[in-house]
């Protein structure tokens, strides 16, 4: 009988079907009918009973049933050659017995199957068709049906028998796994440890074959670990007295401690870090169960462990990205993000946690030294993930790694993460070090790749950080001049690391000393040559993929000098213009305003220089000693001159607001502005202007005085540069409203014993520019509602003065009124529309253009009752006015158009008809003029003209087809440009009766017009109408999902 047995196993090996296993285990898994009604049975009850209702059911079935003879031979065969007690007064574990022998006999079949399997040669009529799958490939259902039976082999035979503190407990999970965990006797025989060992050790046999042993470890991984740990390193509480009293011998747990380093290297790295460290687990917490049961602490002996274990897998090669995958989809962000990969990404708790982990030297590696030049490299890697979720995640964790490895070990921070991040733009640097053979021009010495990659990760690291450790300020400042070059560079051109270079650059300018901030600006100027730049033999170029790449320039020819000079000068114009831009960005904190102050204190010495240095003697007559001399001084020429093209470019683009803090302006910068004294003094003597001869003087005094008294010139000069850069006015509005808040008494004072030295007879000596300025200070600081019959008479009588600083003073004061509302400037509007049309006629621009701004606003608060008497100035008629103030009326008609907005399509039709008129006028001036205005009104109607479409039309097309004055047909065409671009495809909706006039009109011009000019705008009529017709013949096809309800 026993030489038989083998064969019969063989047999059954070979002929057990994979159906007649998985109907055994789903009887295994049936439920029991137990009898619900009777209350005296409990869950525990419930659960025995049903297991030994299931065992009994199977091993009926296997004795009775013929189908299952084959099954029954292939178990009996496993379980002879089984080495663990496979029977118990415990009913659990004779039930995950059985179980287990199922499961090794579905591993068997699965494997018996699959060697026997020859796949058939694919057809050559049906490549297409899939291939025939290997016999013992499991179905879903299938699969779920082992699955439920790996769950309850785990829960009866590994789950009870972990001590306190190893693993989850069965109380913590489910209501099941409490009673499970009362139902399971662990004082009968097998011992509790020899249970662990064999379920432990089947499992594993169980997980050789590949599909079962990826769903043994998708879900149950943790609960294996466990049980190997607590196996193979729970250390024994006595040593045995005899071997026969030992549980587990010494080649078991060494066979425990392998296994386990084998799962562990076998299954998902993350999945590895993330049981290991629910393993290590972390302080007690509460059980949500009814009995609020507390879990344990995890020993000390297995946080060591799983401590050692995690530090392995951080050390393996892309060791950092499996912990950081661990940790974070274990709390719940998913494999590629998932959907909490915004809130995981926003905890910035997590991103510490693990950076803290990261930049710890474990026991396990030599020296840090060696765990940085490591693990590094696996860090950077971080930053260049693609995925955007995942990739947000991983920067962030790189990002607080980075900077907590800085904060930690400074010097192996800067040598293994900053110098290999930094090292493309320091290899532009180190020319010296790149070998002869890569010096060859255009050569690459930096890729668009890693320029890229070397800007973004600068990016990521030192803006989003935004910790400004010593070690990273230090490590930027040398690359500071190639990274302020490249921004240059970028300006020029469309690049996507503009931003970038921008963002770095203002970024350690706000982080560095006040001092080290201005010495790296001075070097982006080119005033200071210690600061390292980009080296002159090489050049950045832009790339194929929109980035930049640093080449080695080509070599200058002799008859290229005055190219590359050229080239030289404007690179550093450029470089002035774009460290204004720069500048214009760090305002608020007062860099500008000191950058500032700096330039005035090396303008001092331009100012102060002697001017016999200049007069040197001819090349022929010197010395080699004269000749650097004269070298030195054309180098200072240069820097001099740099230093005033830098201030001009500052007073340009900065604001009035680059003195943030009012305290900038100290004494000692008052020291260093009364240098500026002899430069003053002799422009007040000896400039032709007496302007400017004043303003000199009186910026003398207000330097002398520190401010403590200013002229009125000297406010008057500041605020016109001011309204030149903002001619809204809005700066000037914000320093009315200051000026407001800030009088007090000294300034009433001030005002007093100024109208004290008019009425003593100074008036006379005050020149007109004073005299403007002090009339509009009078009149402008009044509030709302504050002046007076008389003063408004008195500004009245000004508007008629023979003086133009004078009247012209007076027309804005009273623009100024109208615009504030004031009430009794505005009861007297007619006179006041008197006053300013009769000054329209004024030969002075700067009396009919004040003129021409108080009719606009006084049009504005009453358009109804003044726009049409200006239609009839502009119209003519009986007391028609000279050409010259008929246009001067136009430009108030179109002031008055603008300020109207959309209300303008109220006054459509008499407008259209006035400046339709216009374009009969004997005037040619103004028959253009009043095209030009046409036109101009067709734009603020959105070209919306309703009836009088035909009229417009005929007058374009009459006038560009008879008018003798070149100027007025150009006009006439314009307007016809202007509706054809206005209104695109509307056009053929619109102009739809008078397009084909438009289009001959147009034709003609082009063949018959003598006059360039007009050609060329009526080419681009026609181009506009082509591409127009086009779409409107073959609109552009659109793929749109439409519903249709049928009735």
């Amino acid at each position: 009988m026993a030489a038989r047995r083998p064969v019969a196993g063989s047999g059954a090996l070979a002929t057990c079907g994979l159906e007649s296993i998985l109907e055994a285990l789903k009887l295994l898994l049936s439920p029991g009918a137990s009898d619900s009604g009777s209350l005296q049975i409990t869950k525990h009850d419930v659960l025995l009973a049903t297991l030994s209702s299931n065992l009994s059911a199977l091993e009926d079935k296997l004795l009775k049933d013929p189908h299952w003879k084959k099954l029954k031979l292939l178990r009996d065969e496993i379980a002879n050659k089984a080495e663990w007690p496979q029977n118990s007064v415990d009913v659990t574990w004779s039930f995950t017995s059985q179980t287990l022998l199922l499961l090794l006999c579905l591993k068997e079949t699965m494997i018996h199957l699959a060697a026997d399997f020859s796949p058939g040669k694919p057809s050559l009529r049906t490549p297409e068709a899939a291939p025939a799958l290997s016999p013992d490939t499991l179905s879903i259902s299938q699969q779920k049906t082992v699955q439920s039976v790996l769950q309850f082999v785990v829960t009866f035979g590994v789950c009870p028998y972990l001590v306190p503190g190893v693993g989850v407990p069965l109380r913590c999970r489910t209501a099941f796994g409490a009673v499970v965990q009362d139902v399971v006797c662990l004082s009968a025989p097998p011992d509790a440890t020899r249970r662990l060992y064999t379920s432990c050790r089947i499992l594993l046999n169980i997980a050789h074959h590949t599909s079962l042993g990826s769903l043994i470890f998708c879900r149950h991984f943790g609960d294996i670990a466990a049980g190997l740990c607590q196996l193979g390193f729970c250390p024994t509480k006595r040593k045995p007295l005899k071997p026969e009293e030992e549980v587990l011998t010494e080649e078991e747990r060494t066979f425990s401690r392998e296994a386990l380093r084998d799962i562990l290297d076998q299954v998902y790295q993350p999945l590895a870090v993330r049981e290991l460290l629910i393993l290590q687990g972390g302080p007690p917490q509460s059980c949500t169960d009814e009995k609020t049961q507390v879990r344990c602490r995890a020993p000390a002996w297995l946080r060591r462990l799983c401590g050692q274990l995690l530090s392995e897998r951080l050390m393996k090669p892309s060791g950092v990205q499996a912990v950081v995958r661990g940790i974070l989809e274990g709390a719940g962000a998913g494999a590629a993000g998932g959907s909490d990969a915004e809130a995981m990404a926003a905890d910035w708790k997590k991103c510490d946690l693990i950076a803290k982990i990261l930049a710890s030297c474990p026991q396990q590696s030599l020296s840090p030294e060696d765990y940085y030049r490591d693990i590094c490299p696996q860090i950077l890697d971080l930053f260049h993930f693609q995925d955007k979720l995942t990739a947000r995640q991983f920067q962030r964790v790189a990002t607080t790694t980075f900077i907590t490895m800085s904060r930690e070990r400074p010097q192996l921070a800067s040598k293994y993460l900053l110098e290999p991040v930094l090292a493309p733009l320091h290899r532009c640097l180190n020319t010296a070090e790149v070998p002869e053979s890569g010096m060859a021009p255009g050569t690459i010495l930096v890729t668009e790749e890693e320029l890229s990659r070397c800007i973004e990760d600068v990016f990521k690291v030192y803006v989003v950080g935004n910790e400004p450790l010593t070690v990273l300020v230090d490590s930027l400042l040398p690359v500071l001049g190639v990274l302020f070059s490249l921004y240059c560079f970028t300006k020029q051109s469309v690049s996507h690391i503009r931003s970038l270079c921008q963002e770095i650059l203002l970024w350690i300018l706000g982080k560095l000393e006040r001092k080290k901030a201005i010495a790296s600006l001075k070097g982006f100027a080119g005033l200071d040559t210690s600061v390292s730049s980009l080296p002159s033999l090489c050049q950045f170029r832009a790339a194929a993929q929109g980035g930049i790449t640093i080449t080695i320039k080509e070599t200058v020819c002799d008859e290229d000098e005055d190219e590359a000079l050229y080239q030289k000068v404007s690179s550093e114009q450029c470089r002035v213009e774009h460290l204004g831009d720069l500048l214009s960005h760090c305002q608020e904190c007062g860099l500008a305003g000191d950058f500032f102050i700096f330039c005035l204190q090396e303008l001092t010495h331009v100012a102060v220089e002697n001017e016999t240095e200049l007069k040197t003697k001819p090349f022929s007559s010197k010395s080699v000693l004269e000749l650097e001399q004269h070298q030195t001084l054309v180098e200072g020429q240069g820097q001099k001159l740099l230093v005033l093209q830098l201030l001009a470019v500052l007073c340009e683009r900065m604001s009035e607001q680059i003195f943030t803090n009012i305290t900038q302006l100290k004494s000692g910068d008052f020291a260093v502005l009364k240098q500026l004294l002899p430069l003053l003094e002799k422009v007040s003597n000896v400039y032709p202007d007496p302007v400017i001869q004043e303003l000199a003087a009186d910026l003398r005094i207000t330097i002398s005085t520190h401010g403590a008294f200013s002229t009125d010139a000297v406010s008057v000069a500041a605020q016109s540069t001011l309204n030149r850069k903002d001619p809204e006015g809005e700066i000037e509005e914000q320093q009315q409203t200051s000026h407001e808040k800030n009088s007090n008494g000294s300034d009433l004072e001030q005002q007093q014993s100024r109208e004290k030295s008019r009425q003593m007879g100074l008036k006379s000596h005050t020149p007109p520019i004073a005299q403007e300025v002090s009339a509009s200070r009078t009149t402008t600081n009044h509030k709302s509602g504050s002046i007076t019959t008389d003063q408004l008479q008195e500004v009245i009588l000004s508007a008629y003065d023979p003086q133009i600083p004078t009247r012209a003073a007076a027309l804005r004061t009273l623009s100024c009124w109208i615009e504030q509302r004031e009430a009794k400037a505005l009861e007297m509007q007619e006179k006041l529309l008197k006053i300013f049309l009769e000054n329209l006629e004024h030969e002075d621009a700067f009396v009919y253009l004040s003129a021409i701004q108080g009719v606009a606003l006084l049009s504005d608060v009453y358009p109804e009752k003044i726009l049409l008497g200006l239609l009839a100035q502009y119209d003519g008629g009986k007391d028609k006015h000279i050409p010259e103030t008929r246009m001067k009326v136009g430009e108030v008609l179109m002031r008055v158009v603008r300020a109207l907005g959309d209300m303008v399509s109220k006054y459509r039709e008499p407008l259209i008809h006035t400046f339709l008129r216009g374009a009969r006028d004997p005037d040619s001036a103004h028959r253009a003029s009043s095209l030009s205005n046409l036109g101009e009104l067709c734009q603020r109607l959105d070209f919306l003209l309703g009836s009088v479409v035909h009229e417009v039309t005929a007058c374009l097309i009459a006038v560009a087809k008879t008018d003798h004055e070149v100027q007025v047909r150009r006009a006439a065409i314009h307007v016809i440009v202007l509706l054809f671009r206005g209104l695109s495809q509307k056009a053929t909706e619109v102009l739809r009766d008078v397009l084909k006039d438009l289009y001959h009109l147009l034709k003609h011009v082009v063949r018959l017009e003598p006059d360039d000019v007009a050609k060329l705008h009526a080419q681009l009529a026609l181009e506009e109408l082509d591409e127009i017709m086009r779409n409107f013949l073959f609109p552009p096809q659109k793929l749109e999902k439409k519903i249709v309800v049928l009735p």
